[in-house]
């Protein structure tokens, strides 16, 4: 979508004063159809991703779930990502143009989620099993977890901000915030190509007797 606005030589669309145009902007544009379809893949890639995870876990294929915090903090990352998929999802349907208050609206719902399901996995790591034997690894991809996160959290506090009081430095956030959540979507990635091979390697059990 960035590189259609600048192809199509900087179009300005319905925010006319800014210089960097937002991405719901051309989302309410003739690429609408284009911006409903990256948005209701990108959600559900959240919650998939995670969900995921949490069935790779309990087969043992990723540090199991030993304390019940653990379980806890797993599941509310699921159901902040939930949260996050429907607000995307509804934000891309109610187009700025046509619904700018809905619109609004939706995409803070899209934030509080994303920033409750990155703070709550990240705290799910203080739980997990330290003799893992890619312990290091995993460790190096939830500290990635962790500044992508906080990061975007402070970016939507700017944004919020900058919307109302500086709308030229709102369209770059605005992007900021979304390249930075597709980086967060390639930590899972990570995550994922860790499972082990053999379903069973690590299991509960097994770790209980190591401790």
């Amino acid at each position: 979508m960035l590189l259609t606005w600048l192809i199509s030589g900087r179009l300005k669309y319905i925010s006319t004063q800014v210089a960097v145009v937002y991405i719901s902007d051309i989302g309410a544009s003739f690429l609408k159809p284009l911006f409903i379809v990256a948005c209701c893949v990108t959600g559900p890639g959240l919650l998939i991703s995670l969900t995921i995870e949490r069935l790779l876990r309990h087969k043992g294929r990723l540090p199991p779930d030993l304390h019940t915090c653990e379980r806890i903090f797993g599941r509310l990352a699921i159901v902040g990502a939930f949260i996050a998929m429907w607000g995307l999802a509804l934000l891309s349907g109610f187009d700025v143009g046509r619904h700018p208050t809905e619109h609004m609206i939706f995409l803070l719902v899209f934030i509080i989620g994303v920033s409750l399901s990155a703070i709550f996995t990240v705290i799910e790591f203080r739980w997990l099993a330290q003799d893992y034997a890619e312990i290091d690894k995993l460790k190096r991809a939830y500290i990635a977890k962790a500044v992508i996160g906080l990061t975007l959290v402070v970016l939507a506090i700017v944004f919020g901000v900058t919307l109302f009081y500086a709308p030229d430095v709102g369209g770059v956030v605005e992007w900021l915030i979304a390249f930075g959540f597709s980086f967060y979507l390639l930590t899972f990635v990570y995550d994922l190509r860790m499972a082990r091979v053999r379903v069973g390697e690590v299991s509960e059990e097994g770790m209980v007797e190591i401790h």
